[in-house]
C-alpha cells in the first residue's frame, strides 16, 4: 500500500478535494483547488475546508513513522482569506514523541503567501502499525 492509497480512505478529505503531494519522515505536503463549493457566504474559502487541508497534512506527517496516530487537539489561526486557485499545506513534525507528537502546518496560496497556521498534537497507537511501501 502507498500513502496515497492509505489516505484515500479519508473520505471527507478526498471529497473536499484534498490531494496528498508528498510524505517523508515527519513531513507532508497537501493541496486543494478552491472551487465554488469551498466558498462561504462572504465569497472566500470556508475555514473548515482549510482546516481539512491542514488536518490531512498533519495526519500524513505524524503517521509517516508507520504507527497509527490520531489528532488529540488542533488549533488554526487564519491570517488572510483566499477565494480561488490552489492552497497548499506543509506539515512539519516539531516533536516526534513516541506517544504524543506535535506538528505545525503552514497553509499558503499559489504565490506562497501565508493563509493560516495550524498546530496539532496527536496520540500514537503503539500496537497499530501501518504497512506502507517505501
Amino acid at each position: 500500500m502507498t500513502w496515497n492509497e492509505f489516505f484515500s480512505h479519508d473520505r471527507f478529505a478526498v471529497n473536499a478535494g484534498v490531494e496528498l503531494l508528498a510524505v517523508s519522515e515527519g513531513y507532508a505536503r497537501t493541496r486543494m483547488l478552491i472551487t465554488p463549493e469551498h466558498l462561504n457566504g462572504g465569497g472566500v474559502c470556508q475555514g473548515g475546508a482549510l482546516f481539512t487541508l491542514a488536518d490531512l497534512a498533519f495526519a500524513a506527517a505524524v503517521n509517516s513513522h508507520r504507527v497509527l496516530t490520531f489528532s488529540t487537539s488542533s488549533n488554526i489561526t487564519f491570517i488572510r482569506s483566499v477565494a480561488s486557485g490552489y492552497v497548499y499545506a506543509e506539515a512539519r513534525e516539531v516533536v516526534n514523541h513516541p506517544r504524543m507528537p506535535y506538528a505545525e502546518v503552514r497553509i499558503t496560496d499559489e504565490q506562497g503567501a501565508l493563509v493560516a497556521v495550524f498546530t496539532s498534537s496527536g496520540y500514537r497507537k503503539k500496537d497499530v502499525h501501518i504497512d506502507i511501501e517505501t
